[in-house]
């Protein structure tokens, strides 16, 4: 049953929703000795008529009826579509690059973030400095209304670790933003530094990225992020970020 299951989701991932349910269909009107042929042209490319096939493979050596395969079909279906709605998560990669993978960079994704704003906006960093395009686009979204929010490592200076005043600087560079810090620190965090590098815009769109603010690490390091829209996460860590804030765990700058 195994074999069949994941042969049921291989389809499902690969193809259409219309096309699964043409093979669904079509299934339930046959046996699976004869299905090759009932199946013949449902599927336009290789790789998907390879995966089809397997499926015939894996229907023959089990003892599945056609309707209940065809059932099987079509719910596994019905999820996946609903899983993909519900959340798009992309790879952020910034650096040298393969054939192999296909990834967004981390300056696009982080504009995308911004740029995608309409009310509220929280980034975390470790430190920000020399980053044009980022900062233009953050006081484009303060110009239409949205609310940004700030979380950045405090200088050696006010008791942070940093060798210079990220937070001036960004209070300079983008006035509207409300600026926080970590400062009453538990016992446990004593040394603890804002290390977290992620934007959520709206709570329906998050990067979280190894990335900081700055201009090397928009397109000469080497970052990996991910991209997240919609889905429980993008909400869940607004909330846990807000929640930082009103329980003055990290405090206005």
């Amino acid at each position: 049953m195994e074999k069949l299951l994941d042969a049921v989701a291989a389809v499902v991932c690969l193809v259409s929703p219309e096309k699964v349910q043409a093979i669904a269909s079509r299934i339930r009107r046959t046996d699976a000795s004869k299905t090759a042929g009932a199946l013949s042209g449902v599927v336009s490319t290789p790789v998907a008529a390879e995966v089809v096939d397997q499926l015939i493979d894996a229907w023959r050596a089990s003892e599945v009826g056609a309707d209940e395969l065809a059932s099987m079909l079509l719910a596994a279906g019905h999820v996946f579509t609903k899983a993909t709605n519900q959340q798009s998560t992309e790879l952020v990669w910034t650096g040298p690059t393969t054939p192999f993978v296909s990834a967004r960079r981390t300056e696009q994704a982080l504009l995308q973030v911004i740029n995608a704003a309409e009310q509220t906006l929280f980034i975390t960093s470790f430190v920000a400095y020399n980053v044009s395009t980022i900062v233009k686009a953050l006081n484009a979204a303060s110009s239409r209304g949205v609310v940004i929010s700030m979380l950045l490592e405090l200088s050696q200076d006010h008791g942070g670790s940093i060798t210079f005043d990220a937070i001036g600087k960004m209070r300079t560079l983008v006035p509207a933003a409300r600026l926080y810090a970590w400062r009453d620190k538990a016992d446990l965090f004593s040394d603890g530094r804002v290390h977290a590098k992620v934007a959520v815009a709206d709570g329906r769109m998050c990067f979280i990225t190894s990335a900081n603010l700055t201009g090397h690490a928009m397109d000469r390091n080497m970052e990996a992020g991910l991209l997240i829209s919609r889905g429980h996460i993008p909400p869940t860590l607004d909330e846990h970020l807000r929640a930082l804030v009103s329980m003055r765990i990290v405090s206005p700058v």
